[in-house]
């Protein structure tokens, strides 16, 4: 289921972050600092529209549509997912209508899940509490995930690292941005993308994804001229093949409302674990 612009400037970066705003393409001085910005500026825009790929070993996702990160991530979103485990599933090229509330993730599944699988039901709800207990710590990252996402986090991230260079200035979708570049260790990624995980899963954590081969992270960011993020990429190596992921931020405060299917129409996924077209839940 996260910046870039910058161009001259002398002031400090109190001045720049109590501005007006006025200041948006001019240079804040160190990558940090521009970074810091960003994440000021994007955190308190609190919406946005999402346009983004992923890429993991064999198997892809492409997603799109808005999220809301005020309280919690809402969001609707439009997943297709192809390849890997997912090739000789029904599932497989067919895009599928997600939405997220602070506290679960639903997926329609579609007629054929219905008819085969889901007892005459279309959509698969993803408790994230249920799901932190029964996988362990990958489960209890995902929940940390999905209850406090947003773009700001990627930025943050990669402020945290310490290890943030500027590439230089790049069009975007015809927007002016500003790229940077950082790449995290794996044992620190875990730690610093966590918000409420407890230490003993954040080691579990760490043991799994060492034991999956990834040992860092690559991430870029482009930030426009208003100081906001709008196109994040993650890259990484693991025994399962290479990890790529873009994403597309726009249309910042756009709104945003979710609401739960009908449970007259929606299966848990702890009733359909170990049954034929579960999928566990992708972003």
């Amino acid at each position: 289921m996260a910046g870039l612009t910058a161009c001259g400037s002398d002031k400090s970066d109190g001045d720049k972050a109590g501005g007006n705003g006025d200041s948006g393409g001019q240079s804040v001085g160190s990558p940090l600092a521009a970074l810091k910005l960003a994440s000021q500026r994007t955190d308190e825009q609190h919406s946005a529209k999402v346009d983004g790929s992923t890429q993991m070993g064999t198997q892809s996702s492409e997603l799109s549509g808005a999220m809301d990160w005020a309280d919690g991530m809402n969001a609707n979103m439009t997943i297709t997912q192809k390849g890997g485990a997912i090739a000789s599933s029904p599932i497989a090229g067919k895009p599928l209508q997600a939405r997220y509330t602070p506290d679960a993730m639903f997926m329609n599944m579609g007629d054929e899940f219905a008819q085969q699988a889901g007892g005459g039901k279309h959509w698969i709800k993803y408790d994230y509490d249920a799901l932190a207990q029964k996988a362990g710590a990958s489960g209890a990252f995902l929940k940390d995930q999905m209850q406090n996402n947003n773009p700001s986090r990627s930025v943050q991230l990669l402020m945290a690292s310490g290890k943030v260079k500027k590439v230089g200035s790049e069009d975007v979708k015809g927007a002016e941005t500003t790229h940077y570049t950082g790449t995290v260790k794996v044992s620190e990624l875990t730690k610093m993308q966590s918000k409420d995980m407890s230490q003993s899963d954040l080691d579990a954590l760490q043991k799994q994804m060492e034991q999956s081969g990834m040992e860092t992270e690559t991430i870029d960011l482009w930030i426009d001229s208003k100081n906001l993020l709008v196109k994040k990429r993650e890259q990484a190596k693991s025994n399962n093949g290479p990890y790529d992921s873009t994403v597309f931020y726009s249309d910042y405060g756009t709104k945003v409302t979710v609401q739960e299917p009908s449970s007259s129409d929606t299966v848990s996924f702890d009733q359909m674990a170990g049954g034929a077209g579960a999928q566990s839940p992708s972003s």
